[in-house]
């Protein structure tokens, strides 16, 4: 590839993705809750997406093929951890399922919600992100999941449903 051509390539880059780079990062950072890690998955995610972005379909939705690509990222980090896994101690673990559940407040702060959020299962808290949050179709979703429209309605109704009580 001559030199222009990376010039036009990377300009062509900037212009489509750069501009999502804030939402993939508080996507990350939701998902991850861990700033360092998420900064990693972003970096990582931009730099895939410069790699393929010969692939890219340009007018297409930029922002869910970022996504797409976070997701299948750290669905492949979530995957090698899994082959390592730690022992946690067992006395955190009778700890941790036995949930306390105040009663529902006549208002709701944003972080009360985003307490509420935080205790949902991860493929709930996804959907609900994507959707809610990040503005996302339901195909949309589904693609950069990797899992079918009807998965997607119903974690997100099951989700929802969860976050209500």
């Amino acid at each position: 590839m001559s030199e222009r051509e990376d010039e036009r390539r990377w300009a062509a880059f900037e212009a489509e993705a750069m501009p999502h780079v804030d939402r993939l990062f508080r996507l990350a950072m939701w998902l991850e809750r861990d700033r360092a890690v998420a900064e990693d998955l972003v970096q990582d995610t931009l730099r895939q997406a410069l790699e393929s972005f010969g692939r890219y379909t340009p007018g297409t939705n930029c922002r869910a093929w970022l996504v797409s690509i976070l997701q299948h990222l750290r669905s492949n980090r979530r995957r090698a951890a899994a082959r390592s896994p730690l022992v946690e101690d067992v006395d955190d673990a009778v700890a941790l399922s036995t949930p306390f559940v105040p009663a529902i407040p006549d208002v709701l702060t944003d972080e009360e919600v985003l307490g509420a959020l935080k205790r949902i299962p991860p493929a709930h808290q996804e959907v609900i992100v994507l959707c809610d949050v990040e503005e996302l179709t339901y195909k949309e979703i589904a693609h950069a999941l990797s899992i079918p429209i009807g998965t997607v309605m119903s974690r997100l109704h099951r989700g929802r449903a969860l976050l209500r009580n």
